[in-house]
């Protein structure tokens, strides 16, 4: 019975969501707004919207290690797992516009992230500015996007019953995110119960996978569709989402703040970190993320993964394992990513030259 919940909640959790996601898209194309604001923020934030209802629902039923681990989780995932299927499907070219403002946003709400959760909880406080950054980062690319004048829209007029159909479909998407939350979070905690794994545990996996599915399927369909904007920018701007909104509500909610345990702040947070800064020299090569980026990305994740269901297992390869990932293939990894940012660097140089 309780798979049979955590699978129901899966599947309301992705049909509200693209539902969701459709309503809000129209809306948001007759409003004449770009393809890369519309994944950026509306497409974006209605995928990360089971993020937010899970991790709502997770804080006042007293689980917060599911709702801070569905965070850190899900950004993780965001980028090694839906970026690199999503590259390896077909190369995403990057808007300039990524490389200057939003990737350096997501970089920079990280690291605030963690000095935020140094003294070991996130408190009231830090979820209000947490907070109030979604509502300046929002604002912000709203008026990016009209002094650029841009102008990939559908139609500017809408028809007054076009827009209440739009409007009836993003609520009922919002409603079976509600249903599907509760059904997932109820299951995951069964499960973790019975198998006595920790909460942040199936928080970082179960859960922040599972909550991460509409940016999968969204990512996925936009690449082969050739919308690279809304691919990447669904990404970018869901991470940015999830740590301003869904961290932020969820600490202004939380009795006592959410409690931040030492291994989240020298490894999952860290981790989490390191991904987002990854993505700079990434995208900035090229403009592009190539398919051999793409599985450089999947191969993280895999080792990710491993790593913490070796950790909650307590195998005896963790250790070894660990070691070799943090002196071994994320070194080697790092320093081909400066080479390859060096070298563009250089050439861009040139060209002005």
């Amino acid at each position: 019975m309780t798979t049979l919940q955590l699978i129901a909640g899966l599947v309301a959790l992705i049909v509200g969501a693209e539902l969701l996601v459709r309503g809000a898209s129209r809306l948001a194309g007759a409003m004449g707004v770009s393809s890369l604001v519309i994944g950026l923020t509306v497409v974006a934030f209605g995928t990360s919207a089971p993020e937010l209802a899970v991790s709502i629902k997770a804080t006042l039923d007293g689980q917060s290690g599911v709702a801070l681990g569905n965070v850190i989780g899900s950004n993780t995932f965001n980028v090694l797992f839906i970026l690199g299927l999503s590259a390896t499907i077909a190369p995403l070219v990057v808007s300039s516009q990524l490389v200057r403002l939003d990737v350096p946003v997501m970089i920079g709400v990280s690291l605030l992230t963690i000095a935020l959760a140094w003294d070991g909880t996130l408190g009231r406080l830090d979820g209000a500015i947490l907070f109030s950054g979604i509502l300046v980062y929002t604002g912000l690319l709203l008026y990016v996007s009209r002094k650029q004048q841009q102008s990939e829209t559908e139609s500017t007029e809408a028809r007054p019953h076009g827009l209440l159909w739009s409007g009836v479909i993003a609520v009922v998407g919002f409603a079976l995110l509600v249903v599907g939350s509760r059904l997932l979070v109820t299951s995951a905690v069964s499960i973790a119960e019975h198998f006595g794994v920790s909460n942040l545990v199936i928080g970082l996996t179960i859960v922040a996978a599972g909550t991460s599915l509409p940016e999968v399927v969204t990512s996925v369909v936009a690449s082969l569709r050739g919308e690279r904007d809304i691919a990447v920018g669904n990404v970018v701007g869901s991470n940015i989402f999830n740590l301003l909104c869904v961290l932020g509500a969820t600490a202004l909610i939380a009795p006592g703040g959410i409690p931040i345990s030492p291994s989240v702040l020298t490894f999952d947070l860290p981790v989490m970190t390191a991904v987002a800064v990854a993505c700079l020299p990434i995208f900035f090569t090229g403009m592009t993320i190539s398919r051999w980026e793409g599985l450089l990305l999947l191969g993280y994740y895999v080792a990710y993964t491993t790593y913490l269901i070796l950790a909650a297992t307590k195998h005896a390869a963790q250790e070894s394992f660990g070691t070799a990932m943090m002196w071994f293939v994320i070194p080697i990894t790092g320093v081909t990513l400066v080479v390859m940012f060096a070298r563009e660097w250089r050439g861009k140089r040139k060209v002005d030259e």
